[in-house]
């Protein structure tokens, strides 16, 4: 299997915790101010390949809209932090109302919500597909069929505050070792326990293109400890809309099924193996003309 999402979390490590002074803002700009209305960025969460895959959808329409657009990757505490002082101008992968709640209550009042763009999406705990149980609440009593282990993603992801608020004193897993560290070490842990066989139980999120590369399947979840179906939003600063009024009010009307979210990630990150995802993301907006000439009506 080619983990491109590996290589490109690789990457882009080195920049998590970079703040850019390229965003808007609304402070004084400087220079040709008509240029400068045609420039931005946009913030992308370390790892959530839905976010990856909508921002680079997301800067290969607005450049052939005339706009110029900087992807920065950031992890989730200091892209809010950015966010909110006007260092990032966007970002499409809040999580509501349950993942991002806590960085909502610090962060809101000086940050926006552009809009849904899809409401179908969860937080999952995942186990390979022939594992021996098939709910959370037979997890503790089977807890060394897994090696006592439950492989998390980075520690201050919203999924792992409900993991450790929620379903591991809800499901009595207390004893069970809670490793977190990355999504990248996540997927790197479930693809070896894939090859050799082995069990795993790791956390997840729909969408993702995992549940298309490995066999696995999601533990029902009976004290709904994870909570229902959540929204992903694309939040902006809080003035955002004032120097791109017109990007504002596309991003806000947009929307994207998970059929369409599906197709586009898995041409991206199981498919393909490489770095490079724009001409991948040209390729996949020249098939779907329609869909991608819609996201600016």
């Amino acid at each position: 299997m080619k983990l491109k999402t590996l290589k490109f979390g690789a990457l882009l490590a080195a920049s998590a915790l970079a703040l850019t002074a390229c965003g808007s803002g609304s402070g004084d700009n400087g220079g040709d101010a008509a240029a400068d209305d045609k420039k931005m960025n946009i913030a992308v969460f370390n790892g959530w390949d839905e976010g990856i895959a909508t921002s680079e959808l997301w800067k290969a329409v607005l450049e052939e809209k005339g706009y110029e657009v900087e992807l920065i990757n950031a992890d989730v505490a200091p892209l809010f932090q950015g966010l909110s002082t006007g260092d990032y101008d966007v970002t499409t992968d809040v999580w509501l109302p349950v993942t991002h709640a806590s960085y909502l209550e610090k962060f809101g009042e000086d940050i926006k919500d552009l809009g849904a763009w899809n409401e179908e999406s969860r937080l999952t705990v995942a186990v390979n597909e022939d594992a021996p149980i098939d709910s959370l609440d037979e997890l503790a009593a089977n807890a060394d069929k897994f090696g006592n282990r439950i492989v998390g993603i980075e520690p201050g992801a919203g999924l792992t505050e409900a993991m450790n608020k929620s379903v591991i004193p809800d499901y009595g897993l207390d004893d069970m070792d809670f490793v977190t560290s990355s999504t990248s070490a996540m997927l790197t842990e479930l693809e070896t326990a894939t090859k050799n066989k082995e069990n795993i139980v790791v956390t997840l999120w729909e969408p993702h293109w995992a549940y298309s590369a490995y066999p696995v399947k999601n533990l029902k979840d009976p004290k709904g400890a994870l909570g229902d179906a959540e929204g992903m939003h694309t939040f902006s600063r809080a003035d955002f809309a004032n120097d791109h009024a017109e990007v504002a009010k596309w991003m806000g009307n947009f929307k994207m099924d998970l059929e369409t979210l599906y197709d586009l990630e898995n041409l991206l990150f199981v498919e393909n193996d490489t770095d490079d995802l724009q001409p991948l993301v040209k390729q996949w907006m020249e098939d779907n003309r329609d869909f991608v000439d819609g996201m600016t009506k």
